[in-house]
């Protein structure tokens, strides 16, 4: 059998990049928004609807870039993250504070948020964790309320919709990855959705070292994406909406297989979202077997899920020393995500399933 890892990028036909990078040799511009940049900006805003889009070399410098916009402060967050949307706001200038996450979606709790806002509050940065959309409409009201900006990590959530809304839609600027693990790639590389055309005009000069006109006014980074980057996205793009489609049948084939599972819980999805089957998550609740054990008992046959995330981020060395939040640490614990993409077969899910049932059936 062989090896089935978490998840594997999705490539087009070597063809069909080797036909999108041609142009490169013959007009020789491979970076600093070059005429590929530009395409793929402008087919993200017409497949999605997007006033302002920006691209650079990946997600993480997007982000940071985005947040260096706002004036220095605390940033509400989640510890239940990659550690990249934490390091965005510490590089960035800012102090990140925890909320807590909800059980049924592994989100910020919007309940808990309020609470922790303070005169040194600048922004909230929501995760939507797993691309399961946040309660964006409870988190606005809030940063209405307190004069906040929203900032949404949307990195898993490509092709997300609320209400038949596009999720970069919501708040005052959403980064999404492009990263080769994502269900839209360009090799590596980021997106960002921003209203505001002033913070677009300014992240787009902070990416090329602050440069306005000539001068630099920021104190910018090198982050711009690369003619190749861009190209690969374009073509990938093309086939965004087949690869969402081929997750989804294996998602609905391993909630029907795992659905009667007792010492499994799976994610609760809503009526309202259109989602993109990025990833997919499981908790053991099992009082005798763990995440943990479940992982290692896959791996003796060749299947590697993935234990995102662990640890909850202020459990970390940089971070301990920061609040806690019990349920955010808990979950880390016990949530393990299986393979999924869009090259993987009916018949692998089933046996990924079969493998599951075996392991809590035999109490192994």
């Amino acid at each position: 059998m062989e090896k089935i890892f978490v998840t594997r990028p999705a490539l087009p036909e070597y063809e069909e990049y080797a036909e999108e990078i041609k142009s490169i040799w013959e007009i020789k511009h491979i970076t600093n928004f070059g005429p590929k940049y530009e395409k793929f900006k402008s087919l993200i805003q017409d497949k999605f609807d997007y006033k302002n889009v920006e691209l650079q070399c990946n997600g993480h410098m997007l982000l940071q870039n985005i947040l260096s916009c706002i004036e220095p402060g605390e940033i509400i967050t989640t510890s239940f993250t990659f550690v990249s949307t934490t390091l965005a706001i510490l590089n960035s200038g800012h102090k990140p504070v925890f909320c807590d996450i909800d059980k049924k979606d592994y989100n910020i709790d919007v309940n808990k948020i309020e609470a922790l806002i303070t005169p040194k509050t600048v922004a909230i940065v929501p995760v939507h964790v797993y691309g399961s959309p946040c309660d964006v409409k409870k988190i606005q009201e809030i940063a209405d309320r307190h004069h906040l900006k929203v900032v949404y990590d949307a990195a898993h959530a490509i092709g997300v919709e609320v209400e038949g809304e596009a999720i970069g839609n919501f708040g005052d600027a959403s980064m999404f990855s492009l990263h080769g693990t994502k269900v839209l790639n360009s090799i590596e590389g980021g997106m960002a959705v921003i209203d505001s055309d002033q913070m677009l005009q300014e992240v787009v000069s902070r990416s090329n070292f602050g440069i306005s006109d000539g001068l630099t006014v920021y104190d910018g980074v090198n982050s711009k994406m690369n003619e190749f980057s861009a190209a690969m996205g374009i073509v990938n793009l093309r086939n965004l909406d087949n690869n969402i489609a081929k997750r989804k049948v294996l998602t609905e084939i391993y909630d029907r297989e795992l659905g009667a599972v007792s010492s499994l819980v799976l994610l609760h999805r809503r009526d309202d979202v259109k989602y993109n089957y990025g990833y997919y998550p499981v908790v053991v609740k099992d009082e005798n077997l763990s995440a943990e054990g479940l992982m290692n008992y896959l791996e003796q046959f060749d299947i590697y899920p993935r234990r995102y995330f662990y640890p909850a981020i202020n459990q970390m060395p940089l971070f301990q020393e920061y609040n806690q939040t019990p349920i955010a640490e808990e979950v880390s614990k016990n949530i393990l995500c299986l393979p999924l993409y869009a090259d993987l077969t009916e018949e692998q899910v089933l046996e990924i399933c079969s493998r599951i049932k075996e392991y809590f059936h035999n109490g192994k």
